[in-house]
């Protein structure tokens, strides 16, 4: 099998709220900072307008003509490599949806994939100022397929096994995961690694947020085993970076073949 070695970099940040422009400078600060050889970087969900749902709607950009879109392009050709844009807030013909855009390094959007599942619990209303994305997104980033999720839908272990089944070598979850949940965040980012023996980009942004609600700021890149190769664990900005190679992914499967043992479906006895 081709030997397959990438370069990853997650940029973690605190976004200044509904703030589209200050926010696309601090990227390209950081990235500028912290970034000189890579083939991906990766950015947090709603990076340009921060966490704040009922600011969504007012920073929303239609495709054809994103600002946030053309940043991406530019750095994109700028570093030559492959952005994995987090996630802004688009506007389809007024509807409204959290996207993640996909650049590859001529700066050419490849693809978008819109959050699944909505974080509307704990009296959040997500879902009260966008629509849920209809599937997930699967990409193949020059021989890698790298399926892609945003925040909320780390609690869907559903969608990562698809994704598994798919063909997946790598996750990506853009997140802006909250402080006062560090034990979901830290165990469900691992098991959908460890579960799917596949690699994981988990990046969450950092940083106060309002009413007293502060970002996680523990951006991780784990491996197919769930061990982190690294991190940032406080609320810093800057880049988690790693090599990763999926040969060894590769060799680790062949002895660890617990996906051959999944039943085609799981009907439960109910005594």
């Amino acid at each position: 099998m081709e030997k397959k070695i990438i370069k990853v970099s997650a940029v973690q940040l605190c976004s200044k709220i509904a703030d589209t422009e200050a926010n696309i400078k601090k990227v390209e600060e950081l990235i500028k900072r912290d970034i000189t050889n890579t083939d991906i970087i990766v950015l947090p969900e709603v990076w340009t307008c921060g966490w704040s749902p009922k600011h969504f709607r007012e920073t929303a950009e239609k495709i054809s003509e994103s600002k946030t879109l053309n940043f991406l392009s530019s750095i994109a050709v700028k570093y030559n490599c492959w952005i994995i844009g987090g996630s802004f807030i688009t506007n389809d013909n007024g509807r409204y949806f959290n996207t993640c855009p996909v650049i590859n390094r001529e700066g050419k959007l490849v693809c978008t994939y819109s959050k699944n599942h909505l974080f509307s619990y704990y009296g959040c209303g997500e879902g009260q100022f966008v629509a849920p994305g209809e599937s997930p997104v699967m990409v193949d980033i020059e021989g890698i397929k790298t399926g892609l999720t945003i925040c909320y839908d780390i609690r869907f272990p559903e969608i990562y096994r698809a994704y598994r089944k798919a063909g997946a070598d790598l996750f990506i979850n853009c997140a802006a995961w909250g402080l006062k949940k560090p034990i979901p965040w830290e165990c469900m980012t691992r098991s959908r690694a460890v579960e799917n023996q596949t690699f994981m980009v988990a990046l969450t942004q950092s940083g106060y947020i309002a009413d007293g609600e502060w970002n996680i700021g523990h951006s991780r890149i784990i491996d197919f085993k769930g061990d982190t190769i690294s991190e940032i664990k406080d609320q810093k900005e800057g880049a988690a970076k790693a090599v990763l190679d999926f040969s060894l992914m590769y060799d680790f499967r062949k002895k660890c073949t617990c996906m051959n043992d999944i039943k085609p479906n799981y009907e439960v006895k109910c005594v």
